[in-house]
């Protein structure tokens, strides 16, 4: 999911180390706050292979900063334990051996207190280190590893959520607060202009290397729906046999259908009284007016050619947010409100609805590098070129993605048989 600046450069301007070491307690701490409600017990589960238990998480960030940064710029540090970056090293071949991602859930020991105690031994070296003068190159690693912790952040809750929709007991992350979504009767379209647009990230500020270089892309017009589409939507898709219709699909799509008999969204279910959904604060009544989720790309593309529409590219998705005048700041993020996607109504005919947070956005551009990409060198650039393949880009942030860790250019990336993480869609089309 997270990618690496393509050197100190491009990285952008370093902040003041004090603002970098206040904004590293806040986001670690942050990071411990989405575990308050969760048992030690809660926090060993591993569902499937994807979904890391949390403990695994409140690790693997720790380990991060440790490798990428104290072993490499504070001298007279000394690891926690010297067997911690076998269990917690993700997908760094160049770092040394790893335990099997699969294998997570069975890691018992270390205990959650002893990696509770791991975390406030690396805290305390990276403050100590920040309270020194540090190289720019140091301290674009701390601003890359902070980023990193975010991302995992939301994978913490979409893995709570994968986990917990396991056990029968239908157990809650939290007590939800909060009304449903309001109607949006008829939505509109917003024509986007044609011709050639700058796409990419801004080399002067923070980005990772998949979002550059910076570079020009021709588009014919088009139009994205100003709304996102809705679990009413998804009924009507259910209802008139969507999900058995293979017109409506990808070979692979009605392939991945017919293999694990798949009929409606991931953690939907239909009782007597209708359907319900599985969400972080258990079992809940399917909303209808909020935007649909945990759609693999295969769904979001069924559906979209079911309306009679297309899913947009990353590049329209990317030239609509830069001239929808909408700032990431304005998104509904992680801690705005409840973490599960939610209907906003459009004040005029062009504003884009939802886009920043609620869902991830399904994009039909496959997960490949920019022209002149090179991935970064050492083992920091194992981070994201050797993903670029068979994997779909996504676009906007989700309700569960951290405030202030977004931006237009971001590309986030899953298989399209993926659906644990909190995506969605929005509609695009050719204007004739």
């Amino acid at each position: 999911m997270m990618s690496t600046p393509t050197n100190a450069r491009a990285a952008g301007p370093t902040r003041d180390q004090n603002d970098l070491a206040e904004r590293f307690a806040a986001i670690r701490r942050s990071t411990l706050d989405l575990t308050e409600s969760l048992s030690a017990e809660d926090q060993q589960i591993q569902a499937f292979p994807e979904a890391s238990p949390t403990k695994w998480h409140l690790a693997h960030t720790t380990w991060f900063f440790e490798a990428f940064i104290l072993q490499d710029v504070a001298p007279s540090y000394r690891s926690f334990h010297d067997d911690f970056s076998e269990l917690f090293n993700s997908y760094y071949e160049g770092m040394g051996p790893r335990h099997p991602r699969a294998a997570r859930g069975a890691l018992s020991r270390p205990t959650l207190g002893e990696v509770e105690a791991y975390r406030r031994h690396v805290d305390d070296a990276v403050q100590a280190l920040l309270g020194r003068p540090c190289t720019s190159e140091t301290l674009r690693r701390v601003e890359l590893g902070l980023h990193h912790e975010q991302q995992h952040q939301e994978l913490i809750l979409t893995d709570i959520l994968a986990n917990f929709s396991l056990n029968p007991l239908r157990p809650a992350w939290r007590e939800r607060t909060g009304t449903g979504s309001p109607p949006v009767s008829s939505p509109g379209w917003v024509e986007i202009a044609g011709g050639v647009h700058e796409v990419g990230a801004d080399p002067s500020a923070f980005h990772f290397d998949n979002e550059g270089p910076r570079h020009q892309t021709l588009l014919p017009p088009y139009s994205l729906r100003q709304t996102l589409v809705t679990n009413l939507e998804v009924v009507g898709f259910i209802e008139e046999g969507g999900y058995r219709t293979p017109s409506l699909w990808l070979s692979d799509g009605i392939v991945w259908v017919r293999r694990h008999g798949v009929e409606a969204p991931r953690y939907w279910r239909r009782g007597s009284e209708g359907w319900t959904t599985f969400t972080l604060y258990g079992e809940q009544r399917l909303d209808p007016h909020a935007p649909a989720v945990h759609l693999s790309g295969y769904e979001a593309e069924a559906i979209a050619t079911w309306l009679g529409a297309r899913l947009p590219t990353e590049y329209e998705w990317e030239v609509a947010a830069r001239q929808s005048g909408l700032s990431p700041q304005q998104g509904r993020w992680l801690g705005n409100g409840l973490t599960q996607p939610s209907a906003t109504v459009p004040d005029h005919a062009r504003e884009l609805c939802g886009l920043w947070g609620e869902v991830w956005e399904w994009t039909r551009s496959a997960y490949s590098p920019y022209p002149g990409y090179r991935p970064p060198v050492g083992a920091l650039g194992e981070y994201n070129g050797k993903f670029m393949c068979n994997q779909w880009v996504l676009r906007g942030g989700s309700c569960a993605s951290p405030p202030g860790h977004l931006r237009a250019s971001y590309r986030n990336f899953f298989y399209p048989a993926q659906t644990w993480q909190f995506s969605g869609l929005r509609l695009a089309k050719e204007v004739k």
